[in-house]
Formats: structure tokens, C-alpha cells, sequence
């Protein structure tokens, strides 16, 4: 099948949200959804999530799922808050329990904090497979960015998520705990093996130089030939060489400390405290 895409762009953190639906039918899938967070003041809002749902409402969709590609970095999910108000299945990578098990021992979270995935509906495995309606979507473990990253290849569409940006821009970092520039490479090479004329949709796109327009859509085809980063046949040792050196100066992202802790939780923030408040923890230099 070929599934209808309708892309959510955030300029505040440069992520695209999907959703995926049916051709010819009313189920669909929500792919990295956001929920806005102004660092300075602490306070979420949900307008980019509400736009999804604006969105599906007038399409009059059935939401199945409400999928994330991997723990996000530089933006919080908006996942509760859709299932909330749309229904759907939350679903994940099933590594979530390497990084909640890294990033609970950086935040010091304690027992209370369940390691185990539980706080997602689902954990998917390299291979496994399931159902937007009548349309099939197959799971791919693309490890690299992190260790839990998934691409979900629906009908001829992969939303690949961090593992690929558009082909003028390149790849994404490795440099987190658990990344690794070998396992990117590896896992591209999966992604290159679809088919050319899979589409291909980013999680990000930051303009690169000489480009006036966002973008997020391209082929393996494209990325194959014009890469920046791993076209044209590079070889193991040269994008690793290259990936490490970019990464080494690059800074954290800007919501990286609220994003983990509620990414990490299925979008869900820290347990109130004894004042009923909630909380963000800065681990100092630690990161």
C-alpha cells in the first residue's frame, strides 16, 4: 500500500510529526508527536499536538497508534496527551529499557521508576509487524543514534526518524550514551536496501546551507546517490572517521534534560513531589 502522509513541521525544535493513513480507509498512525515547552519558564502547551488532533478530527480518522521512533533528545512527546483525546496504542522500540536504565541511574530516579518499558503499550523488536487498518507496517532496529531506535516501514513509506536526515544535510549524531557511529552506518545500510523508491521521511530537517525550504521527504534513491554523509557507496571507515570528528564539537541539544526525563516515561512527566508540583532534574556536569 501506499500510505497518505500528512507532515506536522516545529520550527521551536525542527521536528516533523506524521500521520499515516490508510489510502483508502479511516485508521491511521501518529509518528513523533510534540509537545511545546518553553525552557524558561518551565511551562508546557499543547498547540502542536492540538493541531494533530484538529487535523485527524476533520479527517474523521480512527487513530491506531501513536508511534515513537526513538527517545527524543530536543523535544518532549506529546503521546499521553493524543491518546487522551484520540485512543491508540503507544509504541516503542523494545532497547527503551537500555536508556531508561542509563538515563534512570543519570537522574538518580531511584526503584520507584520502572526500567522495564511498562509505561509503553508496546515494545517493538527487529522484525516484528503490525496493523494500521489494512495497511502493514514492518519494524526495523536502526541503532546508532541511540541504542533504541527504530525506522517503521509502512507499504512504501519508512519514517526513519533520526537515523537520516534529507540527503544536503546528512545523518545524525552518535555521540549520546549508547550511540555509535559503526551501528549508524550498519543501520543505514539497512535503510539503503529498501527499495529506491521507498519513500523516505526525516524526523528533522535544519535547512542546510544554500536551501531556502524545509523539507522531510525523500527516496533511498536520493539518499544513495546525494548523501552528504553516506552517498555514493562511502565506505565504513571513512563515515565513521567523519561522524565522530562532526560530533565531537557538537553541544547538547537545548531540551535534552526535560526531554529524557519525560521520553524516557512515555511522554509522561516526573511523579509530583510532596507538594504536588513536578519537577525536572539538571544533573550538574554530568552529561
Amino acid at each position: 500500500m501506499t500510505p497518505d502522509v500528512k507532515a506536522f513541521f516545529d520550527e521551536a525544535t525542527n521536528t516533523v510529526s506524521y500521520v499515516a493513513r490508510e489510502p483508502q480507509g479511516r485508521t491511521c498512525a501518529i509518528i513523533d508527536s510534540v509537545l511545546d515547552y518553553d525552557q524558561a519558564s518551565g511551562r508546557t502547551d499543547t498547540k502542536s499536538a492540538d493541531d494533530i488532533i484538529a487535523w485527524i478530527k476533520q479527517e474523521h480518522l480512527q487513530v491506531a497508534w501513536i508511534l515513537e521512533s526513538h527517545v527524543h533528545a530536543d523535544h518532549l512527546s506529546a503521546a499521553p496527551y493524543l491518546q487522551e483525546h484520540l485512543g491508540g496504542k503507544i509504541g516503542i522500540g523494545s532497547n527503551i529499557t537500555v536508556i531508561q536504565d542509563t538515563f534512570g541511574k543519570v537522574f538518580n530516579e531511584g526503584t520507584a521508576f520502572q526500567r522495564d518499558g511498562s509505561q509503553f503499550d508496546a515494545l517493538f523488536k527487529d522484525g516484528d509487524s503490525f496493523h494500521i487498518g489494512q495497511m502493514r507496517a514492518d519494524v526495523m532496529h536502526t541503532p546508532g543514534h541511540t541504542p533504541a531506535c527504530l525506522t517503521y516501514v509502512i507499504g512504501n513509506a519508512a519514517f526513519v526518524g533520526d537515523t537520516l536526515f534529507m540527503p544536503d544535510f546528512g545523518t545524525a549524531r552518535c555521540d549520546f550514551p549508547g550511540g555509535s557511529a559503526e551501528d549508524l552506518y550498519s543501520s543505514i545500510q539497512k535503510i539503503l536496501a529498501l527499495p529506491e523508491d521507498t519513500r523516505i521521511f526525516v524526523g528533522h530537517d535544519y535547512k542546510a546551507p544554500g536551501r531556502d525550504e524545509f523539507a522531510w521527504e525523500t527516496t533511498v534513491g536520493e539518499q544513495k546517490a546525494l548523501n552528504v554523509h553516506i552517498g555514493e557507496g562511502r565506505p565504513m571507515e571513512d563515515f565513521v572517521a567523519m561522524r565522530e570528528a562532526r560530533d565531537a564539537n557538537l553541544g547538547m541539544p537545548r531540551l535534552i534534560l526535560p526531554s529524557l526525563q519525560t521520553n524516557m516515561r512515555a511522554g509522561h512527566m516526573p511523579e509530583p513531589e510532596d507538594n504536588g508540583k513536578r519537577y525536572f532534574k539538571v544533573p550538574i556536569n554530568t552529561l
